[in-house]
Order: structure tokens, then sequence, then C-alpha cells
């Protein structure tokens, strides 16, 4: 295996070609990624997507089946764990219940050669660092669930690692508890500039926490992108569907020789969409985001349309068949004989809707923008 420096300045961890077999299943394919210095990526998936089993291979807790993992210009894919420049964080804490918080801390590096005085002076700034510099002699029973992974955390880069591995580290803490903390773990992270990989199956925490995003997908990898891009911009109906929420329409693309490259038909409608590549009269599925139906008032859509429509062709009527109210918006469901017994799910603002008028059981004309109607293979067409 060779042992090439990384291919440009910047890149702190490259994985090339990764493969991982547990008996007959493969849990990883073909992975192949780089994340460059000082990035937090996370790895963001459903259960038994495979995302654990990277962290652990780039750990080397799991070794991979064949493949190669670079870091800081070393090939470390078949060192063992204690040769590779990591500090990682469980779910679990695992922090050790018999010692106190500041053994706690410098377990590790008692074990470096350190001077007594220089680890203590090392275990305090590390509690001041996690915001608990009065909790060193406690013991982790004696501390609340956010406090013990702060605990983990400091543990964790008390060695001054090159790379930070967090599996799911916030799975286990009540929700308010989980928000506060994530904006905790980010800011430190970036006070630090330590190289971050997490493991998550929280969207929300991946979009909120991540300068990048991996989506994985039994075992293969579906997308590397910006929170931004990931959820404005899925490049496949699995990412469309798991990123926030999508609603996922029957349709049929419309013949190139009339309404375009770029349009399709939903039950009797023909509207515009953002390009692809499916030849027409392939069936697939039209994605549209809630917040991105945009409403224009009550009433049958006729001759005096809104000036407001910016695309006439992609505006119709819909009747309110149910509203639900979620704090900062409202959102409701809308059914149109137009539509081909299809159902669509939009999220409108408080504003909107008192300003428009919009109730149950109303007419309303709404618009959804080319640009955010997106098209993919229909998966039954797949099977």
């Amino acid at each position: 295996m060779s042992n090439a420096l990384p291919d440009h300045e910047g890149t702190y961890l490259k994985i090339s070609g990764l493969w991982k077999a547990f008996g007959e299943f493969l849990a990883l394919k073909d992975i192949s990624l780089t994340i460059e210095e000082g990035e937090f990526v996370c790895f963001l998936g459903p259960s038994g997507c495979g995302k654990t089993t990277l962290l652990r291979a780039i750990a080397g807790l799991d070794l991979q089946t064949k493949g190669e993992i670079v870091q800081a210009g070393q090939d470390i894919s078949i060192l063992p764990p204690a040769e590779r420049d990591f500090g990682i964080v469980f779910q679990s804490y695992a922090l050790f219940p018999n010692l106190t918080i500041e053994k706690n801390i410098a377990f590790g590096l008692e074990n470096s050669g350190l001077a007594k005085s220089a680890i203590t002076a090392r275990v305090a700034e590390l509690l001041e660092l996690v915001g608990l510099p009065d909790q060193g002699k406690k013991y982790p029973a004696q501390l609340s669930g956010g406090q013990q992974q702060r605990i983990a955390l400091a543990r964790a880069i008390a060695m001054s690692p090159g790379l930070l591995l967090l599996d799911e580290p916030l799975s286990a803490l009540d929700a308010k508890v989980r928000v506060h903390l994530r904006h905790e773990v980010k800011d430190l992270q970036r006070k630090l500039g330590i190289t971050t990989v997490m493991v998550t199956h929280d969207q929300e925490e991946a979009l909120s926490m991540a300068d990048r995003i991996v989506v994985m997908n039994h075992g293969v990898i579906e997308q590397i992108g910006t929170p931004t891009d990931i959820y404005r911009e899925p490049e496949t109906l699995f990412v469309a569907d798991f990123i926030g929420e999508m609603n996922q329409i029957p349709a049929v693309t419309h013949s190139m020789t009339e309404a375009g490259p770029r349009s399709v038909n939903i039950g009797e409608l023909t509207v515009r969409c953002s390009d692809h590549g499916f030849a027409a009269g392939q069936s697939v599925i039209a994605a549209v985001r809630p917040e991105d139906i945009i409403p224009h008032g009550p009433g049958a859509r006729s001759e005096g349309a809104p000036d407001m429509i910016a695309e006439p062709d992609n505006a119709f009527n819909v009747q309110i068949s149910e509203m639900e109210f979620l704090g900062s918006f409202w959102r409701t469901r809308l059914t149109g004989s137009n539509l081909g017994g299809a159902e669509l799910i939009a999220d409108f603002s408080i504003n909107a809707v008192r300003r428009m008028d919009i109730a149950e059981g109303n007419d309303l004309v709404i618009e959804i923008p080319s640009k955010r109607l997106k098209i993919f293979e229909n998966p039954v067409d797949a099977e």
C-alpha cells in the first residue's frame, strides 16, 4: 500500500476503495472520500447504512476487508488503534465510574510521561474549555448526561489528537440538552480547529453542525455536499426523502417537442421542472419540498390570474383538505381533481394564512417554482 502524501494541500484524511464484509454481508461497498484539515464532516444515514462501520474502520477498531486510509500523509490502513492519531467519543460516554472527573480526563495523559504538574494544568484547562471548571472532584454518577458527555469530549481531546471521532455522541440525551450541546460541540471544534468526523442518524443534527454531510445508504455513499446542497439539491430520491419533508408525486416526462425538455405531466397538468436526463414518456417521481409551494390566495384561477404568479404554467387550483398548526407555520394538505389523485403537503407561514384567509375546505391557487420541482427515477420501475 502506498504512503503517498495527500493529493492536494489541505487534505487530512483520504479513504480510497474501502470495503467491509461480515461473512456474506457487505457493510461497506467501495467507499472513497477526502476530508479536509479542520473540517467537520457528518456521516448521516438510517440504522444499518454503514456509517458506524466506516467510523470504526477509520479508528482501526474494525479493519476494512480491503481499501486504503491515509491520515496526514501516512497510510494507517492496517495500524492498530493505539498507533493512530485520534480521540473518540461514544454515545454511552464510556467514563470510568470509579474515577473522579479529573482522573477520567487525566487517564491518557498519565501514560504519556508528562509531569504531574503539567497533567494537573492540562486537566484544569480542559475542564474550563468544556465549561465545567468546578466539577473535577466529582464522580460521573454525580453529573447529568450532558455534563458527562462534555467530560468524555475533554478526555478525547486531552492528548491533542489530529482527528476527533464522534459516534452518535448526543443521541442518549434529551431533546433540549441535545440542541444546546450540539452548538457547544461545534463551537469547541471551531475553537480547536480539529478535523472531526461525526456519525449520526439525526438529519437536523447533521444540517446544523456539519461543514459537509456524507449521506449513506446500504453501505454506499448516496451524496456528499454542504448541508445546503444536500437539502436543496438532492441527487437521489433517497436523499430527497431522508433529509427533511418531501412531496413525492408520480409523473410522466413530457414530449420533448411540445412543452419542452423540462416538463412533466402530473395528472391532468403539464408543469415545468428542473433539468433532468429522462426520455419522454418515462414514469418518474416529481419531488418538491412543502415550504417551496407558494400560495396565491383563494378562488378559482381564471384569465385574471394574479400578476404575482411568476410561472403561470406552474400555477393551478387545489382544495385545502386539512390544516395542522405547528407553531411557526401551518402544514396543509392539498388535493385537486387535476392532480390525478396525488396529495400535496405545503407549509405556509402564519402571516400568509391570515392574509389570504387560508382555511380548511377553501379553494386555493398555488405555484410550484420549476427549479424547485426535482425529477427522480421511479423506484418501482428501477426494481
